[in-house]
């Protein structure tokens, strides 16, 4: 009689968490399927006796169970069994160096993630936690030695599988490849036989449940002497949520990022306060003055050919600007300069890129108008081509928002309240023009709401006064450009008639250059294309910003 042929190995399924996150709720769900089977922490005493940490049930756990975790993965994980599955609850920290490869690299995997705000309240009544304690570090290296082995793990989060337990859980069986059960959203209360010893210390609360229940709708009051622990451990938590699931019931409390134009601009460094960060983890604090209150200056750069263009102008005006907003401990020159440079430098940007460099009053340490203290950053850096179409030119419409009166915001300031400016780009957004014009208080033509603006009428260039509009950098240069190439430049109040009977109109910025306008308010603008002087002033401009510039400073080995 043949011997009998040993049972198959079944498919393994590892689920990877911290403590404290329905970790134990989730492995009763998948207990309960029909090809099923579920094994309780099976790496618990290896982890015990290699560390030394001490529980209430030590002894009886390592007497129990196989302390040899290289034992354990290939006698238990991955051992002979009845069914077609095999669901492994693991906690992260259990993970250790001295354990076999193939605990990563054979069967299924998946990452679950709990809130440390939550996460904390609920294990210090049990264990008093620590980082350690924790693991959720090991949870991020988890899923990167994954990506690295070519199989990014699907990423769950505890409080999207409360509120919508079907949905998470349809979604998490169809990223393993195995059929969703719907008897996986119930079981009966109380202990299991495949409950861990440490069940009695552990499992108190998931034994009266049924199912998933909904979360709280207000937290616990935080323990607050778990404060710092609570910001040790957030990154790791927010570095796992960028990649969790999203699935039909799940709430969106923060908006989805909208589609960059440049996809190179979703890995780039960003310089803010006195260091580079991923563009994901580059924050202001919500008790910034520029978020409470749009207190803050900024300037915008371009970079050609390893220059950056009109730096000291841009700086002169910042520094103008922070001095007009009575900033205090603001950055030198110098300081500043080394922050683009080192920017530009870590992100390999030498061309074709722009710079948003804001200034920030800082900090506010109360409610109030008047804060104390100056965060300077940050730097926003991104590859970036001029944002108009100046080889055809653009459509205007005139603005029912006025600029601001120096009586109420001096718009000679490069401040961050640009409220005025957006409601008049929404009224060129409404209108299908690229931007609107903005008048004066007196009906005059100012600026747009983003670039200054020139007309040429017989042959003369005019451009409005600067008392209600931004002094650009680039108004200037093109200003200096017009009388270097022999024409006769008139700055002076110019009525809005006026630009819709010109011959040629223009607009300029350091995010579009020179652009050609071409309509305005429905009206044809001379015969409705690009005219000579505007070609001349682009030429002109093209040849001045080739050849100036502060030019990027670079390791002598590169």
């Amino acid at each position: 009689m043949a011997p009998p042929s040993p049972s198959p190995e079944p498919v393994v399924i590892h689920a990877w968490s911290a403590p404290r996150s329905l970790s134990t709720s989730l492995m009763y769900s998948f207990a309960q399927r029909d090809d099923m089977e579920v094994v309780d922490e099976p790496l618990y005493a290896n982890f015990l006796r290699v560390t030394g940490v001490d529980r209430p049930y030590r002894e009886e756990l390592l007497s129990s169970m196989d302390p040899d975790g290289n034992n354990v993965i290939n006698e238990v994980i991955f051992g002979p069994g009845k069914t077609k599955y095999r669901y492994c609850k693991h906690i992260a920290k259990q993970r250790l160096p001295n354990l076999s490869s193939d605990l990563m690299k054979k069967g299924k995997h998946f990452i679950l993630i709990r809130n440390p705000l939550n996460i904390l309240p609920s294990f210090d009544k049990v264990v008093p936690p620590s980082f350690f304690e924790l693991g959720i570090a090991e949870l991020v290296s988890i899923y990167s030695e994954l990506c690295e082995l070519g199989s990014p793990p699907p990423v769950i989060d505890a409080d999207d599988l409360q509120r919508d337990p079907e949905a998470v859980l349809s979604g998490l069986c169809e990223d393993l490849g195995i059929p969703y059960q719907p008897q996986m959203l119930q079981w009966e209360a109380g202990p299991k036989d495949f409950d861990g010893i440490w069940a009695p210390w552990w499992y108190r609360s998931v034994h009266k449940s049924t199912g998933f229940s909904m979360p709280r709708r207000y937290p616990l009051t935080f323990p607050f002497a778990l404060y710092d622990l609570l910001e040790q451990s957030l990154p790791f938590y927010n570095t796992l949520k960028r990649h969790v699931r999203k699935t039909i019931g799940s709430p969106q409390p923060t908006l989805p990022d909208p589609p960059l134009p440049v996809p190179a601009n979703k890995k780039i460094l960003v310089w803010v306060g006195d260091e580079l960060l991923p563009r994901d983890s580059a924050k202001v604090s919500v008790f910034d003055s520029v978020v409470q209150g749009g207190d803050a200056v900024w300037e915008g750069l371009r970079i050609y050919d390893g220059k950056v263009f009109k730096l000291d102008e841009h700086l002169d005006r910042l520094f103008d600007s922070a001095k007009a907003m009575a900033f205090s401990n603001v950055p030198s020159r110098d300081w500043i300069k080394d922050a683009i440079f080192r920017t530009l430098n870590a992100n390999g940007m030498f061309n074709d890129a722009h710079i948003r460099l804001t200034l920030t009053r800082g900090k506010k340490v109360t409610s109030g108008m008047s804060p104390a203290f100056n965060l300077y950053g940050c730097t926003l850096i991104e590859w970036k081509p001029p944002v108009y179409d100046n080889s055809h030119g653009i459509k205007l419409v005139t603005a029912t928002t006025r600029r601001n009166s120096p009586n109420s915001i001096d718009s000679k300031i490069h401040h961050n309240n640009l409220i005025n400016n957006i409601l008049a780009k929404i009224e060129g957004n409404l209108a299908q023009a690229e931007d609107a014009i903005m008048l004066d208080k007196d009906g005059f033509v100012s600026e747009t709401n983003a670039t200054n603006i020139f007309m040429v009428k017989k042959g003369i260039v005019l451009t409005p006064h600067a008392e209600y509009c931004l002094p650009g950098i680039t108004r200037a240069t093109v200003m200096d450009l017009v009388v270097k190439e022999s024409l006769v430049l008139h700055e002076r109040r110019i009525s809005l008639s006026e630009f819709h009977a010109a011959d040629e109109v223009w607009t300029t910025g350091t995010m579009g250059e020179i652009t050609p306008v071409v309509m305005i308010d429905g009206r044809e603008i001379g015969d409705g294309k690009i005219g000579p002087i505007t070609r001349q002033i682009q030429n002109a401009y093209k040849v001045i910003t080739a050849g100036s510039g502060v030019t990027i400073p670079r390791n002598a080995d590169e």
